[in-house]
């Protein structure tokens, strides 16, 4: 029942996750992006979770006093690198595009986020039938990054010839090469840096427990274990913004006539990300010991179904062709059947 109430909660979260863009669509589309995404990083790193944290959670701010800095730091830093993730990501689509971004930046998550948190944390557990068993679905949900990242490779060549555009050529010049290959490097880069999420929630048990002893259940701890690494993020990512609105000078956007519409797409966002985020931490609470290497795997899986679920209903499949949606649909069936072996992984009794 716990393995299901997890799996529930990350598939809730996944949701979240998967649809927290949305409301991006509706901003101007003169909108620089920094104007947008700086309230953005700025409401899911600092406002969100501070101003809602007294709410939530009981003695908030006593919490990580009783926990102590030894207890927050990896936290913090790996936070910090997951905020960083998010800018590294940015940069990979102006080398290699969207695409092969996503499909990159995806698997080395799904990669990272549940193999490092077991390595360290569990490696007595690697060589066991369980352990077996999470491998095996970890790297069935690769096999499904790496058919969906095919699929919205096809779509958007499809996409470019109807167009008129023609092909994207190959980058096969000597001055492409080195582009393809640092974008490359970039989009593994940044998947590693945002699956130090998971990391930093590996490393935060001592806050859920401070939380805990100061009478928290655990999905108010869970709170609490989220904003200390969403407050390491804040660093880099609120930082990298600033520096774009000062670089570009478009801090006077803020102030211009609809100005308020963009907050407020930034503030549905970023309820939307925290939310995914919460739900995360519920459900590998839910999942035991192995819940971050399970749940992290999970999550992402779910969460590029349920994206790809919204781009059929937003019509972006559309004129895609047969092939890409043939590939596309294939990449959904072995993410699920990637989960359906995590969820028996753990099931499993610890050896």
């Amino acid at each position: 029942m716990e393995t299901v109430l997890g799996f529930a909660f990350m598939l809730l979260g996944a949701v979240c996750g998967g649809s927290f863009g949305l409301p991006s669509k509706y901003a101007p589309k003169n909108t620089p992006w920094e104007v947008l995404w700086g309230p953005f990083f700025l409401f899911v790193t600092i406002l969100l979770p501070t101003a809602l944290g007294p709410v939530i959670v009981k003695d908030f701010f006593a919490v990580y006093s009783r926990a102590g800095m030894a207890a927050l730091a990896l936290p913090l830093l790996f936070g910090l690198l997951w905020g960083l993730g998010s800018m590294t990501l940015g940069m990979s689509f102006a080398f290699i595009g969207l695409s092969l971004a996503y499909a990159l930046n995806y698997g080395a998550q799904i990669a990272t986020g549940s193999m490092v948190p077991l390595l360290i944390h569990h490696s007595a557990q690697v060589l066991t039938p369980k352990g077996y068993t999470i491998l095996a679905g970890v790297a069935a949900c690769l096999v499904g990054v790496v058919v969906a990242g095919r699929a919205a490779m096809l779509k958007e060549r499809a996409l470019a010839a109807a167009a008129g555009d023609g092909e994207p050529a190959p980058a096969t010049g000597g001055a492409k090469k080195p582009r393809m290959l640092i974008g490359v490097v970039v989009g593994i880069l940044s998947g590693v840096l945002c699956a130090c999420y998971a990391v930093s929630a590996s490393f935060a048990g001592d806050v859920g427990a401070a939380a805990g002893t100061l009478g928290n259940a655990p999905w108010q701890s869970a709170w609490a274990v989220m904003a200390i690494i969403v407050w390491g993020g804040a660093v880099s990512s609120c930082i990298y913004c600033a520096a774009q609105l000062t670089r570009k000078r478009t801090w006077g956007h803020l102030a211009r006539p609809g100005a308020g519409r963009i907050l407020l797409l930034a503030l549905a966002m970023a309820v939307l990300h925290d939310g995914a985020i919460f739900l995360f931490g519920l459900g590998y609470f839910k999942l035991g010991d192995l819940g971050i290497s399970v749940g992290y795997a999970v999550f992402m899986s779910f969460a590029i179904i349920v994206g790809n679920i919204h781009g059929f209903r937003t019509g972006e499949w559309k004129g895609a062709g047969r092939e890409s949606i043939t590939w596309i649909l294939a990449g959904i069936a072995i993410l699920v059947g990637g989960v359906c072996i995590l969820g028996i992984a753990n099931s499993m009794a610890a050896t």
